[in-house]
C-alpha cells in the first residue's frame, strides 16, 4: 500500500508539474544554462539542448503575446536577414544543394527573438552566463593542461598547442568576452569596497589574459581586446581611474610581450604574412584575407543592389581563381572573411541594410547602465569588430555567442524596463 501510495504521490507530482506553466518555464532556463555550458565545449550538445529548449517553450506560449513582441524592430531585424537569405535563394546561380546550405548559417538568428521574449519573463538569466563563464574557466585549465601534455587534447583532426576542443578562434573569442565582461563587477565591487570578491574576479580575468599570452593567440583577439577595454573604459571608468588602469595595463602588456615568445611570434606573423603576399602572392592568413576582400569588392560592384544571391559566392570565386594553391590568388572559398563582405557579395546592398540594422538596433537596446546592459553591449560590439576579419555572425561559434547574449540580456532589460512603471507606483 506504502509502494503504491508513494507511486501515486508520485505521478501526481509529475502531472502538476506537466500542467505548470512555471515548471516548463524552469525548464526551458536549465536548458538555456545547459545550451551556454556546453557551448565552448560542443557543437552537438547546442544543437541538442537548443532544440529541446525550443520543445519546452511550445506548451504554454502566449501566441498573441509572441507575435506581438516579434513586431519590434531588435526582433523583426535578424529575422529579416534569415527571409533575405531565404529570398536569395531565387535569383542565385549555385545549385540548390550550396544555396539552402548558405542559408543555414541565418536560421540560428530565429532563435534570437524567442529568447528575448522568454528572458523579458524569466528571473534566471544570470544563471546563463556564470555557467557560460564557469564552463570558460574550466575550458582555460584544460587549456593550460594540454598545453604541457599535448596528447590529452580530444580536438578532432590533430594537436593544436593548448587547444582541447575545436580552435584557437573560437577559444580566443571565449576567453575575450569573459575577461571584459569582468571589468565590470569589478570595478563595482571595489566602489563597495568588497575587495577579496574583487580579487578573486581579477584573477579569474587575467587567466583567461594569460592563457591568450602564453598558450594560445587569436590575433582577431589581440586587435579586439584593446578596443572592447576602450569601451568599457569610456563608458564606466573616469578619466583619472582611465589613467591609472592604462599605465597598468601597458605595464602588463609589455611584461606580457617579454615574457612570452609565443605573443611575439604571433605579433610578427601580421608583417610578415603581409610581406610575403605583397612579395610573392603567397597563401599567407593575411594575404589570404587581402585577396578575398579584393576580389569581393569587385563581385560586390557587379551586383550592387540585390548581390548575387544566397551561396553564390564559392562559384564567383571559381570562376576568377589563377595560380597554384600556394598563391592567394588560386584559393577557392565560400566565405570570404569579412561578414559586410559575405553579405553584399550575396544580397548586395539591401543585404549591408539589414545586417548595420541589426547590429545598430542591439546596440541602442543595451543603452542603459548595469551589468546586464555591459554584458549585452560588450557581445555586440565584440561581434562587429571581429566580423571585419570573419564572418562571425554565421560562423557556428561565434554566431550562437552572439544570439545567446543579446537573446538573455536583451530579454531582461526589456523586463527591467517593463517592471520599472510598476516599481516607480509602489513607491508613490
Amino acid at each position: 500500500m506504502t509502494a503504491l501510495a508513494q507511486k501515486e504521490s508520485t505521478s501526481a507530482l509529475l502531472l502538476r508539474r506537466l500542467r505548470s506553466p512555471a515548471a516548463w518555464s524552469e525548464t526551458v532556463d536549465v536548458f538555456a544554462v545547459l545550451t551556454a555550458a556546453s557551448l565552448p565545449w560542443s557543437t552537438s550538445l547546442v544543437g541538442i539542448f537548443n532544440a529541446l529548449m525550443l520543445v519546452c517553450m511550445v506548451p504554454f506560449l502566449d501566441l498573441r503575446a509572441f507575435l506581438q513582441h516579434l513586431k519590434r524592430p531588435i526582433c523583426a531585424a535578424p529575422i529579416a536577414l534569415f527571409l533575405l537569405a531565404l529570398v536569395g535563394t531565387l535569383w542565385s546561380d549555385a545549385a540548390w544543394g550550396a544555396r539552402l546550405y548558405a542559408v543555414n548559417p541565418t536560421v540560428k538568428l530565429l532563435v534570437l527573438p524567442i529568447l528575448l521574449y522568454h528572458f523579458e519573463r524569466s528571473s534566471r538569466g544570470y544563471w546563463v552566463f556564470t555557467a557560460f563563464l564557469v564552463s570558460c574557466a574550466l575550458l582555460a585549465a584544460a587549456s593550460w593542461l594540454v598545453a604541457f601534455y599535448p596528447s590529452l587534447t580530444i580536438k578532432p583532426g590533430g594537436i593544436e598547442r593548448g587547444i582541447i576542443v575545436k580552435n584557437h578562434i573560437d577559444q580566443g573569442q571565449e576567453f575575450t568576452v569573459c575577461a571584459v565582461a569582468l571589468a565590470y563587477p569589478v570595478v563595482m565591487l571595489l566602489r563597495e569596497k568588497r575587495y577579496w570578491l574583487a580579487g578573486l574576479l581579477t584573477a579569474l580575468a587575467f587567466s583567461f589574459l594569460a592563457n591568450m599570452a602564453f598558450v594560445v593567440v587569436s590575433r582577431t583577439a589581440l586587435v579586439t581586446v584593446p578596443i572592447m577595454f576602450a569601451v568599457f573604459a569610456l563608458l564606466h571608468l573616469r578619466w583619472r581611474s582611465i589613467l591609472i588602469i592604462t599605465a597598468g595595463l601597458v605595464v602588463a602588456a609589455l611584461v606580457a610581450w617579454q615574457a612570452s615568445p609565443y605573443l611575439r611570434s604571433t605579433a610578427d606573423t601580421f608583417s610578415s604574412d603581409y610581406q610575403l603576399y605583397r612579395e610573392r602572392g603567397a597563401a599567407t592568413s593575411m594575404g589570404l584575407r587581402l585577396e578575398f576582400w579584393r576580389k569581393s569588392l569587385g563581385f560586390f560592384a557587379e551586383a550592387p543592389i540585390r548581390g548575387h544571391g544566397t551561396g553564390a559566392t564559392r562559384g564567383l570565386f571559381e570562376q576568377v581563381a589563377i595560380g597554384g594553391i600556394t598563391q592567394a590568388s588560386g584559393e577557392v572559398v565560400g566565405n570570404p572573411h569579412n561578414q559586410t563582405l559575405n553579405v553584399a557579395v550575396q544580397w548586395g546592398v539591401i543585404g549591408i541594410v539589414v545586417l548595420y540594422a541589426t547590429w545598430i538596433l542591439h546596440l541602442l537596446l543595451f543603452r542603459g547602465d548595469g551589468l546586464v546592459n555591459w554584458i549585452g553591449l560588450l557581445v555586440v560590439v565584440q561581434n562587429i569588430f571581429t566580423s571585419l576579419f570573419n564572418s562571425h555572425l554565421f560562423d557556428f561559434h561565434e554566431g550562437w555567442m552572439y544570439v545567446l547574449g543579446v537573446g538573455v540580456a536583451g530579454g531582461m532589460v526589456l523586463g527591467a524596463r517593463r517592471d520599472a512603471p510598476k516599481v516607480g507606483e509602489a513607491g508613490s
